[in-house]
């Protein structure tokens, strides 16, 4: 049993890896900072590989494929991902093109590959770490909140698509709320609600994802959220949003 997962350096996705070691699994560990990666395999109980490269790139993310697609992988947690904060006509374009990248091309492309693996095989799950951000707009951060809502409408899909052809493939989107992670500090921000432990995040996904729940929301808050922006009009959920937003800057 094997589980390649990305961002895996620290937060959600080396706590992921350690809920996964835990449960037998064998572990690929992948992101961009090697020092990180070989503390978080020092903590794992199973074999461990790390893989120290940036997925933003098309290469890279083609080149990682080729390297484990021998390996019979079960399970891929595409978590790579950061946020920009800031007004949209102030932010640098360039750190939002490696954002969109990074959270958007790179999972688009192991998400693709891997999954024809899968079905192939008729088995393996996948699980795309968005965000409470993909249900809704979000001013002051809004390349990131559309980065999180492409990641929930793509997993969505395939999801439907799987379901036609009655595959036993699984796929889940984790959309947690503020989670106590290197996030904050990444995006520049500062949450107002009480953050979720990356853990409490980890064991949450981990177990709803072997279940095949489709949209993962860790948190009774964050559920509640979730049902409740459904039936609020637009231009006041852009308005609570905008004042939620421009009192977590730093």
């Amino acid at each position: 049993m094997k589980a390649l997962i990305t961002g895996a350096s620290s937060g959600i996705g080396a706590d992921i890896a350690k809920e996964l070691s835990n449960l037998g699994y064998d572990i690929i560990l992948v992101a961009r900072r090697k020092t990180r990666l070989a503390k978080v395999k020092s903590e794992l109980n199973t074999k461990v590989e790390i893989i120290s490269t940036d997925i933003s790139s098309t290469f890279n993310c083609m080149e990682l494929y080729n390297k484990v697609k021998d390996q019979e992988i079960e399970i891929v947690v595409n978590c790579a991902g950061f946020g920009v904060y800031g007004d949209f006509t102030t932010t640098s374009l360039d750190k939002e093109l490696d954002m969109i990248d990074t959270n958007i091309k790179g999972l688009h492309i192991l998400t693709k590959l891997f999954l024809q693996d899968f079905t192939k095989r008729n088995r393996g799950y996948i699980l795309n770490v968005a965000s409470s951000a993909a249900f809704q707009p979000g001013p002051l951060m809004a390349g990131y909140y559309a980065s999180k809502a492409y990641v929930l409408n793509l997993s969505e899909s395939i999801y439907g698509e799987l379901r036609e052809i009655k595959s036993n493939v699984g796929i889940s989107i984790l959309c947690p709320g503020p989670v106590d992670t290197e996030f904050n500090k990444v995006a520049k921000v500062n949450f107002a609600i009480k953050s979720m432990t990356s853990e409490k995040v980890a064991k949450y996904a981990v177990k709803n994802m072997f279940k095949k729940k489709l949209v993962i929301v860790p948190g009774i808050m964050m559920k509640l959220n979730y049902r409740f922006n459904k039936f609020l009009p637009i231009k006041l959920l852009l308005k609570i949003s905008y004042n939620i937003q421009s009192k977590k800057e730093l």
